[in-house]
């Protein structure tokens, strides 16, 4: 019952919480937490048992933390659900994250790219070689633009294999390969095995070392497309964040072909949006007070379409950075970030804030969400 409901309500995770006297059930539906139910204390050793049961975790075990999965079908869709357990002074605590097996379509077209960033989105992936690195904090949409690239460059005669930790959707055609610490299948240690296996694309999940990134850098000088991620605010940090991983700055821009930054933004709901007049945040976010006046600006209501709050579905907003060759020769002299971010708006980068601010002027979200998301 908790998993169909949290399916109808499109929730990425469900939480089980238990505290002295009552356990709560939340759900995350578009990035934000919302309470579910407040069923009685009595139920929740049964519930908790009962999901152990189904990710075949040890249910006597009740002191140590464990992590499973299982596959559920409810109507048409199937579901993949990661299990997580804590133990705390009230009881286990479960998070269940998942995964619609079925709904997940990663076409390049329908992230939330704009006409321009998409044309150089798709030249920069027809590169032979170099690395292209997608940067944004965890549930930011990094995995699903991946995906999309992959998915828009997967044809027979390029060999793509990825490694991943975890692997969250299986891509028709192309080979992925699951990190597995227990066994010591690290990062590092797929990457040397990868590159034997005459790749034109490689795919590593995450940068997280010196290892991986000395493996990354050298696979992409000798001739294979690299594609990661990194967990940093903005593009132009990315290269402040290699170097601090310890890559050498030449290595840096010798290799790295664009980086792109990403956040989330709700969209908002067709069905309740009501257009209203701003006040003046909107100068504050650099909009010029004689552009006001030509567009329609909209806020969320709430309707029964979107559990009442007012916002439906996700959107990318999306920051590319292009290392030209004045970047280049700026990265050779200094990793300072707030330098490069100036030298990059200067060559025509597009920021995070300022691509959401795009996003509201179409109508498809709302400035505080943009303000949410965006930090300047």
């Amino acid at each position: 019952h908790v998993l169909s409901q949290s399916i109808k309500a499109r929730a990425s995770d469900v939480h089980i919480e238990p505290y002295q006297d009552s356990f709560k059930v939340r759900y995350r539906v578009d990035g934000i937490l919302y309470d579910l139910l407040s069923p009685p204390k009595w139920i929740q050793p049964a519930l908790t048992s009962r999901i152990k049961v189904m990710a075949k975790l040890n249910i006597a075990e009740k002191r140590l933390p464990q992590d499973g999965r299982f596959e559920v079908k409810i109507g048409s869709q199937l579901i993949d659900v990661r299990v997580s357990t804590l133990p705390t002074t009230f009881g286990e605590r479960v998070v269940m994250r998942l995964l619609n097996k079925s709904g997940s379509v990663f076409e390049l077209s329908e992230i939330g790219l704009s006409t321009k960033q998409l044309q150089m989105l798709r030249q920069l992936v027809t590169s032979p070689n170099g690395i292209i690195l997608v940067t944004g904090p965890t549930g930011s949409g990094k995995s699903t633009t991946l995906y999309s690239v992959l998915s828009s460059i997967n044809t027979p005669d390029i060999n793509i294999i990825t490694i991943e930790d975890p692997v969250e959707y299986q891509l028709k055609g192309i080979s992925q390969i699951q990190v597995n610490a227990k066994i010591d299948l690290t990062f590092a240690r797929g990457l040397r095995s990868i590159v034997r296996q005459d790749p034109d694309v490689i795919l590593i999940g995450e940068i997280r070392d010196r290892e991986t990134s000395e493996i990354a850098v050298q696979s992409a000088l000798t001739g294979h497309l690299v594609f990661s991620t990194l967990h940093t605010n903005d593009a132009p940090s990315a290269i402040t964040r290699l170097v601090d991983i310890g890559v050498e700055p030449f290595l840096i821009t010798s290799s790295l072909l664009a980086v792109i930054a990403q956040r989330l933004v709700r969209v908002l709901c067709e069905h309740c949006k009501e257009p209203y007049k701003p006040d003046m945040t909107l100068q504050t976010l650099g909009l010029r007070p004689d552009r006001l006046g030509r567009y329609t600006f909209y806020r969320p209501k709430g309707c029964d379409k979107c559990f009442q709050t007012g916002y439906r579905g996700r959107i990318g907003i999306y920051e590319i950075m292009l290392m030209d060759n004045q970047l280049k020769s700026l990265v050779q002299r200094t990793y300072d970030a707030h330098q490069i971010k100036q030298e990059a708006i200067k060559q025509g980068l597009v920021t995070l804030r300022r691509d959401g601010i795009e996003k509201v002027l179409k109508g498809i979200t709302s400035i505080e969400e943009v303000i949410r998301v965006t930090q300047q």
